[in-house]
């Protein structure tokens, strides 16, 4: 297993839903919690994208200089961008970076965002879109003399990459989407396939579609997971803070959030939605698998909940569907990677698990953890 964190670049906060212990975010929060990622051992961290958040580029090239060996998973969004200035950006990054760049390919789910920036496509459409920009933007990376595509979204003639990146032929592309379009598009593109946090069942069911559809590619997918924590010394006090977590909702801005999900033509986001019905009376849809999340949270609206040796267990179910890669997030996003960290880190990675080792007069002696042993 692997382990991602979160920077959350549109708020933080110990509630969803509400201004009450809301946090500044800023450049030095962001900082703050790519720091501790970097120390305490997580693989990278995922930069969300739209327009509520901060730009995911510019910001994860802030991160460079403070971070050692953190990997920045940041999105590339076709029909936003031109797919050989993405190349150019994902070439510098990963230069600038000694090779830390991760791409997230979002083809965006929400028809009114898209069309404020401009893009006015159907949903399919998107995914015929990324198709074409991925296609372009693969080959200009894997510095070909000259790349040329007369497509239906995307003309490009003769473009050419002049400074390659250190990972090739380009750094490693995660993928999601649920709809047969998008799946389709991750089988051609994808080297990590990712899926929000939907119970075993239907994630075993996904994954069967998505290794059924690279195999008809001839490729080999890996596969990635989205999803929330939170986790305690005990089950009583983590569902405690998962129920604090949301206590502040009332049904009127539940209602609201709803209506702005139900707008969205993301198939990923509907599975969200159904999870819980926008009823907060029913949220553990799965074993320690609670939804509360989504009630105000487009995206990624599941969360993992429980005592260490609890979650640990839950993560080697997903582990055994296929799963290599977690991507994790808990609010406060700064504490809360601390949290996973000292608490959950230990059951999953032996290393971490060794017997105290004994002082000159018997004692025993704390075991002081070492992020660069884990990776």
């Amino acid at each position: 297993m692997e382990f991602f964190w979160f920077i959350p670049t549109y708020g933080d906060g110990r509630y969803i839903g509400t201004d009450l212990g809301a946090r500044t975010t800023t450049p030095v929060y962001y900082r703050q919690i790519a720091m501790a990622a970097d120390d305490l051992g997580f693989t990278g961290v995922l930069l969300p994208t739209g327009r509520a958040c901060e730009d995911p580029w510019i910001t994860a090239s802030t991160l460079i200089p403070v971070t050692k060996r953190l990997k920045f998973l940041v999105a590339v969004r076709p029909g936003l961008m031109s797919p050989t200035v993405a190349a150019r950006m994902a070439a510098s990054f990963d230069r600038s970076s000694e090779g830390r760049l991760l791409i997230n390919v979002v083809a965006g789910g929400d028809p009114e965002e898209l069309a404020a920036d401009g893009l006015y496509l159907e949903h399919d459409e998107r995914y015929e879109l990324t198709d074409e920009f991925m296609s372009v933007w693969r080959d200009v990376l894997a510095q070909k003399e000259s790349v040329s595509l007369d497509g239906k979204h995307i003309k490009i003639s003769q473009a050419v990459n002049f400074f390659p990146p250190i990972q090739q032929p380009h750094p490693p592309v995660f993928f999601g989407g649920s709809s047969p379009a998008a799946i389709a598009a991750a089988a051609k593109h994808a080297d990590y396939y990712l899926t929000w946090g939907e119970p075993p069942e239907q994630v075993k069911e996904k994954l069967t579609l998505v290794r059924e559809a690279v195999h008809a590619q001839g490729r080999t997918v890996k596969f990635g997971i989205r999803l929330h924590i939170i986790v305690r010394e005990t089950n009583e006090e983590a569902w405690q803070a998962a129920n604090q977590l949301i206590s502040h909702l009332d049904d009127e801005l539940i209602a609201k959030a709803q209506k702005v999900y139900a707008r969205m033509d993301s198939h990923g986001q509907k599975r969200m939605t159904q999870t819980h019905g926008g009823d907060r009376s029913s949220l553990e849809i799965s074993p320690n698998l609670w939804a509360g999340i989504g009630l105000v949270r487009g995206g990624a609206g599941t969360a993992l909940v429980g005592d260490p040796d609890t979650i640990a267990e839950r993560l080697q179910e997903y582990a055994e569907l296929g799963i290599e890669t977690f991507i994790l997030s808990g609010y406060p996003h700064l504490e809360e990677a601390y949290r996973v960290a000292e608490l959950l880190f230990p059951k999953l990675r032996p290393s971490h698990s060794k017997a105290l080792p004994a002082g000159p007069n018997g004692e025993m002696v704390a075991y002081q953890y070492q992020p660069g042993k884990t990776r």
